[in-house]
């Protein structure tokens, strides 16, 4: 386990680079994101260890960050004070874009990895937004209508875009549809609601139907394009097939002792996902299916969802872990986590689950 130090600084999130195995980028913020400067890291794993490459201090906290999918030296943050910027680690401290179009904190910034053209962000003044890189001003604009934590493109279609909200909707747009009223919107999927038929007194599975919660994060299955995963206030993650939303939830992963942050599934394995808690703990899972089932449906009996499995877990953090990701290159299983202990680990999963 390697570990670099964001000294003066909580971390918000981490991200490996695409373009290269040793490359990462994490954002942080002062005080805890509340008040005060952020901070991007960009880092290079090295055999003494974590080495940083070079730093941008910003006016503001930042929450979250993307690599450009077009530039191996860009990455984009998502700022506390509304703005977005783009920074290019080959040049000076001050960043080469800069756009300024929502009126609250940006919670997520994501590059669309099959149009790498473009990007989305979200924020808590309940919109999401979709942006060029070559462009001053925003694209399209999509109303939430509620603080939106979560936003990102479909990896399987350039023009499929989600997003997970307060009000505890998973909310799916298709940019090919006319906007006319209904902004791009194809589906509103309750995370909280019942199945049309629950299965009654099935042991085991948690109540069908939950007081809504804040939804914090969510992903999309790499391998399942249908399939998406949420998770938030409630410590529960579930898993969705967007074909079949009157069902409810496919899976749900239960162990987490608080909010759950940060989702990510593994980029090697379609069953495998990581989660971030407030819990000051990271959790690998199952989500019951077989890895090698590519775009079949998680078996379930009837409309109930099944229960995943969680494999192992790390705990090295003392403080809440706000950020979570795999590595895409090499053996499967590493992956990075930072938290408000003002830590980065880079880890093996396949250690903490005992393999």
């Amino acid at each position: 386990m390697l570990r670099f130090r964001t000294e003066g600084y909580n971390g918000c999130a981490v991200k490996y680079s695409p373009f290269f195995d040793n490359r990462l980028a994490v954002a942080a913020s002062a005080n805890y994101g509340l008040v005060g400067n952020g901070r991007l890291y960009i880092l290079e794993l090295t055999p003494n260890g974590i080495v940083p490459v070079k730093w941008f201090t910003t006016q503001d906290s930042l929450y979250d960050l993307a690599w450009s999918e077009i530039h191996e030296n860009q990455v984009l943050t998502a700022s506390g004070d509304g703005s977005i910027k783009l920074f290019d680690n080959n040049l000076n401290d001050f960043p080469i874009q800069n756009w300024r179009e929502h009126n609250r904190e940006v919670f997520s910034v994501h590059w669309n990895l099959v149009a790498k053209d473009r990007f989305c962000s979200s924020s808590w003044d309940g919109t999401v937004r979709v942006w060029s890189p070559h462009r001053p001003q925003s694209l399209i604009t999509l109303p939430t209508h509620s603080c939106t934590y979560s936003a990102a493109f479909s990896p399987h279609s350039p023009d499929i875009l989600s997003c997970v909200t307060s009000d505890s909707y998973v909310r799916i747009f298709d940019l090919r549809t006319p906007a006319s009223a209904s902004n791009h919107l194809i589906l509103q999927i309750p995370i909280h609601a019942a199945p049309v038929s629950p299965i009654p007194g099935k042991p085991g599975v948690p109540p069908a139907a939950c007081p809504p919660s804040e939804a914090l994060t969510h992903d999309w299955n790499k391998y399942r394009p249908s399939v998406l995963a949420t998770a938030g206030v409630d410590r529960t993650i579930r898993t969705f097939d967007i074909r079949a939303p009157q069902q409810g939830p496919m899976a749900a992963m239960i162990g987490h002792e608080y909010a759950v942050r940060k989702l990510a599934w593994s980029p090697h394995l379609s069953n495998i996902l990581l989660s971030g808690s407030y819990d000051m703990t990271c959790r690998a899972w199952s989500d019951g299916s077989d890895a090698g089932m590519g775009d079949m449906d998680v078996m379930r009996s009837g409309p109930a969802p099944a229960m995943g499995m969680e494999l192992g877990r790390m705990g090295q953090h003392t403080e809440f872990v706000t950020g979570v990701d795999w590595c895409m290159f090499g053996s499967e299983g590493w992956c990075a986590s930072t938290g408000w202990d003002e830590n980065l680990f880079v880890w093996d999963v396949r250690a903490a689950m005992g393999a």
